[in-house]
C-alpha cells in the first residue's frame, strides 16, 4: 500500500549462533528431550534490534514417550537462566499444539521467524502446516488487540516514554489491521507487515525515525512522546475495537492429537551425546 521502505535488520553474530547451538545441545542432554524447532523470536526476528538487544531463542521440544504417560503431568516449559546475552526458553510439543489450536499467534510467529537455529525438516513442516490450518482470524485478532491495548496502557501514557514500547503497540495493531484487510496470518517481520498495510506517509516517516533511534541506542532508551504515533495509535485502536469480530468457540482439531501421537510414538530414540565444552 506504500512505496516507502522501513528500516529492518536481523543481526546474528556467528559466534553467538555457535553458542546458541551449544546451549540447545546442552538442553537436549540435560532435559533428555529432542528439539524439533528453534528460532529467534524477539526484536532481532522482528527486524529492529538495538545494539544491546539480547537473543530471544524459542524452541519446541519432544520428551521421551514414557514421560507422556505419567499420572501427574510434568512441567511443559523449559526456561534457562537469563543472562545479558541469551534468553532461551521452550514449550513441550503438547503445549505448543494446544496453544496453536487456540489460534494463539505466538506459535505461528515462531514458525515464520526469519532466523531459524534448528529444525527437524519434516516435523517442522508438518507443525507449520497444522498451525496455519488452525488459524482463526477472530481469536488471533482479539489476541493482538488485547496486546496492543495492554502495552499502550502500561508504557506509553507519559510525556516521556521508553521508545521501544511504541513498537510493542504498533506491531500488534498493524497485525490486527492485516487480519481485517487480508483475513490471514500476519507476517512476523515488522517492516514487511507495516509496508503492506500502512498508507499514512507521516506515520511511516515517524516509525522510521523511531527505528533509527531504536537501532542505534540502547534497549532502555527514553525520549519525548511522538505526537504522530500517539494520534495514530489512538485512531487505530478505536478502529480496531469497532471492527473486532465476535470471538467464536475453539474448533476441535483431531489432527493436532494425531500429530502429537505420531511424534511421540515414532520418535527416534535419544542417543548418548559426546560431552560438549559449553564454555568455548
Amino acid at each position: 500500500m506504500t512505496s516507502q521502505k522501513l528500516i529492518s535488520a536481523h543481526p546474528i553474530a556467528a559466534e553467538v549462533r555457535q553458542r546458541i547451538e551449544q546451549e540447545l545441545d546442552r538442553i537436549e542432554v540435560e532435559h533428555q528431550v529432542q528439539i524439533l524447532y528453534a528460532c529467534e523470536s524477539g526484536s532481532r526476528a522482528w527486524g529492529f534490534a538495538s545494539p544491546d538487544s539480547d537473543y530471544d531463542v524459542r524452541f519446541v521440544y519432544l520428551r521421551r514417550p514414557e514421560r507422556y504417560l505419567t499420572v501427574r503431568p510434568e512441567r511443559d516449559v523449559i526456561e534457562c537462566p537469563i543472562d545479558a546475552l541469551l534468553d532461551i526458553s521452550g514449550w513441550d510439543l503438547r503445549k505448543a499444539l494446544d496453544l496453536g489450536g487456540d489460534s494463539n499467534p505466538t506459535l505461528l510467529e515462531w514458525l515464520s521467524s526469519p532466523v531459524v537455529y534448528r529444525q527437524q525438516g519434516e516435523r517442522a513442516a508438518q507443525l507449520r502446516a497444522l498451525a496455519q490450518d488452525c488459524f482463526a482470524r477472530d481469536r488471533a485478532y482479539h489476541h493482538y488487540l488485547s496486546m496492543a491495548r495492554k502495552n499502550d496502557r502500561e508504557h506509553l501514557q507519559g510525556e516521556t516514554v521508553r521508545l521501544k514500547k511504541y513498537l510493542y503497540v504498533l506491531r500488534p495493531l498493524l497485525a490486527a489491521r492485516w487480519i481485517r484487510l487480508r483475513n490471514d496470518v500476519p507476517p512476523m517481520v515488522f517492516a514487511e507487515l507495516a509496508e503492506a498495510v500502512l498508507h499514512e506517509a507521516e506515520v511511516i516517516e515517524a516509525i522510521n525515525r523511531l527505528l533509527a533511534v531504536k537501532m542505534r541506542a540502547g534497549e532502555a532508551e527514553h525520549g519525548p512522546a511522538y505526537a504522530e504515533l500517539r494520534q495514530f495509535i489512538d485512531r487505530e485502536t478505536e478502529a480496531a475495537m469497532a471492527s473486532a469480530p465476535a470471538k467464536t468457540q475453539r474448533q476441535p482439531a483431531a489432527a493436532l492429537d494425531d500429530f502429537l501421537a505420531d511424534c511421540v510414538l515414532t520418535q527416534v530414540p535419544l542417543q548418548p551425546r559426546t560431552p560438549l565444552n559449553f564454555h568455548d
